[in-house]
């Protein structure tokens, strides 16, 4: 491995621009698709500044808070004892490959990564189990230092604190690598987006590169694409009704009743309580309270398709 930089002499502003100069061990998952965060088309956006950066949320700030603490833990529950890495990484041969690991773990050709999740993902853990896109980004530190295993360690909040070993695979080192050599050279350097997959992260990252809209018309090729999507949009419309109508039979059925049971399965319609907080009423109550001081105001495109033979019919 090679020193990239030393991320004690860099802002946050100069770290997030390294970023974009190779792939880090967070975004090795989304190249392959194990991740529900991130896709290859938003990542392609990022790495080529079409994106404005993440803002910071409270997940990302508990995990960097609590990241002592889970290497502490860690150490407590293994008996190792691991110390802070603050360069920024380099692979040999790839300077595009790069990691920014958590610790290195003393007297072992190993590094240890720091994980803080939900509740939310509890399941995810149990049996020795835990999620692909932790276990792409230790393999992805693997391939960048050369140790020889990797430890995960993860405090699931208010639950549970679990820790992992994960050996050295070559076979997949390899695979992961050529995939990450494949984007960089088929999507970056050439500066081609990626297919699009239909994923969330996709239709985000595509809302917010074309943010912005003018008056321009364009003439669009895509028919068949057109027409794929209307089926299908009367397709979920009928198949939506379908849904509530099973439901409204099974409503009917359960009557007053908040639990039901039939064969394997338990069915419940329970009353649940919940307070808002509406604008109009406090407009009415308090008439002059000045509501644009709480208020948020956001812009989106809206994408819609329109018939124009109907419309065209309509109007005669």
């Amino acid at each position: 491995m090679k020193i990239f930089a030393d991320t004690r002499k860099l802002n946050h502003e100069q770290w997030l621009e390294l970023r974009k100069k190779g792939i880090g061990g967070s975004e090795a998952a989304a190249i392959i698709g194990l991740t529900p965060y991130i896709t290859p088309y938003k990542l392609w956006a990022e790495k080529t500044g079409r994106l404005p950066e993440q803002e910071d949320n409270e997940a990302m700030r508990q995990g960097r808070d609590l990241e002592e603490y889970v290497a502490k833990r860690f150490e407590e529950a293994t008996g190792k004892k691991v110390r802070r890495q603050y360069n920024m990484l380099m692979h040999d041969k790839y300077d595009f490959i790069h990691g920014n690991i958590d610790r290195q773990v003393i007297g072992e050709k190993a590094g240890l990564e720091c994980k803080t999740t939900s509740i939310m993902n509890l399941k995810k853990f149990k049996n020795g189990e835990f999620p692909d896109n932790y276990y792409v980004q230790c393999v992805h530190y693997m391939a960048v230092t050369g140790y020889e295993k990797w430890y995960l360690a993860v405090l699931v909040l208010n639950q549970g604190f679990y820790h992992f070993e994960i050996k050295r695979d070559e076979e997949e080192i390899n695979a992961l690598i050529n995939a990450e050599i494949e984007f960089w050279n088929k999507h970056i350097i050439p500066d081609i987006a990626p297919p699009v997959d239909g994923y969330k992260p996709t239709t985000e990252a595509i809302d917010k590169v074309f943010r912005n809209a003018s008056d321009d018309e364009c003439q669009l090729i895509g028919l068949s694409n057109i027409e794929n999507l209307l089926d299908l949009q009367k397709t979920k419309i009928a198949l939506e009704k379908e849904i509530r109508r099973l439901q409204q039979e099974i409503k009917i059925e359960l009557g007053e009743c908040q639990t039901g049971y039939c064969d394997k399965y338990q069915i419940t319609w329970k009353k649940i309580g919940r307070t808002t907080v509406s604008k109009e009423l406090i407009r009415k109550v308090y008439p002059k309270i000045d509501l644009s001081r709480i208020s948020k105001s956001i812009s989106f495109r809206k994408f819609r398709i329109i018939n124009m033979e109907e419309k065209g019919n309509a109007t005669n």
